[in-house]
Order: C-alpha cells, then sequence, then structure tokens
C-alpha cells in the first residue's frame, strides 16, 4: 500500500479556506455589501438572459443538453441544442423536436417520423431516436399512440458539440456541482475592483 502526502493535500485545502474566510473578515461592511451586491448583479443578469431567451425562442426550455446516445451520429451525449417553438410553424417529419412525455421529468430529443394532420388543423405525430430500433411509442405514458404540439419543448435550430458535457459531469457528480458553485460564489464574492 502506498500513501503520499494526503495530509499535506489536506492542510493545504483547510488553509485555502481559512485564507478566504480571513479575506472576508479584513473586508469592511461596505466592500461587503458591494460585492454581495455585485454578485446578485450576476445571478439577475443571468435569470433576465434566461427569461429573454424564452421570450425570442418561444421555447420553455432555449438551451437543452443532449443526454443520450439515442440521436447519433446526428447529435452525441454532451451536445448543446438551441431551440425554437413558434406555435405557427407546422410540425414536419424529418424535423428534430425536444418533447415531454407526463411522468417523465426530463425531456427527450427525438425525430418526426410521421405526422397526421387532420382538416381542423389538428396534428398528431410519432417520433423516433436516429439510433433506435423502434419508435418513441413505447415511451409515450400508457395509452398514448402518438404526441401532439402541446408535448413539444421545442425544435432543434442549431448545436455546439459536447459543450454541454459540464452539465452532464455536475448531474453524475453532485458534489462536483457544488464545489463548483462554492468557488464560482467566493470568487465574485471575494475579488476585489481595482
Amino acid at each position: 500500500m502506498v500513501c503520499g502526502g494526503g495530509g499535506r493535500e489536506e492542510a493545504a485545502a483547510k488553509a485555502a479556506a481559512m485564507d478566504i474566510f480571513g479575506d472576508l473578515r479584513r473586508m469592511n461592511k461596505r466592500q461587503l455589501y458591494y460585492q454581495v451586491l455585485n454578485f446578485a448583479m450576476i445571478v439577475s443578469s443571468a435569470l433576465m438572459i434566461w427569461k429573454g431567451l424564452i421570450v425570442i425562442t418561444g421555447s420553455e426550455s432555449p438551451i437543452v443538453v443532449v443526454l443520450s446516445g439515442s440521436m447519433e451520429p446526428a447529435f452525441h451525449r454532451g451536445d448543446l441544442l438551441f431551440l425554437t417553438n413558434f406555435r405557427d410553424d407546422p410540425i414536419r417529419a424529418g424535423e428534430i423536436v425536444v418533447f415531454k412525455v407526463e411522468g417523465r421529468d426530463i425531456p427527450i430529443v427525438h425525430r418526426v417520423i410521421k405526422v397526421h394532420e387532420k382538416e381542423n388543423g389538428n396534428i398528431k405525430f410519432l417520433t423516433k431516436g436516429d439510433n433506435n430500433e423502434v419508435d418513441d411509442r413505447g415511451l409515450y405514458k400508457e395509452g398514448q399512440n402518438w404526441l401532439e404540439k402541446k408535448d413539444v419543448v421545442g425544435r432543434a435550430r442549431g448545436f455546439l458539440p459536447y459543450v454541454g458535457m459540464v452539465t452532464i459531469i455536475m448531474n453524475d457528480y453532485p458534489k462536483f456541482k457544488y464545489a463548483l458553485l462554492a468557488v464560482m460564489g467566493a470568487y465574485v464574492l471575494l475579488k476585489r475592483e481595482s
């Protein structure tokens, strides 16, 4: 069994944590208040940008990450998709949609393979992952054979390959996510303006 430097690493981590708290103690109330306001502005700006994207794209979730390999080779796990969802645009076969199914929390990204359009304008459609052998009827809620426009979260309009891997890693390793958020929060709070 080989042991090496575990105590030194632990001591270094404790020293870094103490240094952060020391920086906080050295700030006067005005500086601390200013840093907290900076942090609040960053968070509120991110929320405003997200809400603005929702309004512009018409999609409740304008950016999503592909979580599985069911759409390969079109999209790979970790690809970041940009969505729109304008209600007036008809859904057509071949289009890639992101949809929610009752009873499932996570939206699914698959291709429309069949569309049934009635004279009254009602549209029903069937989806399938490019890398899957069968259509998605097994994924829909029990007794549901077709999706409707109300099930669609958005339609893929563009993507960035593998950029979403950070999200997947944060979901797979929650401790990493909390550590990253803590470091980012500490940086914003402790960063001093020159």
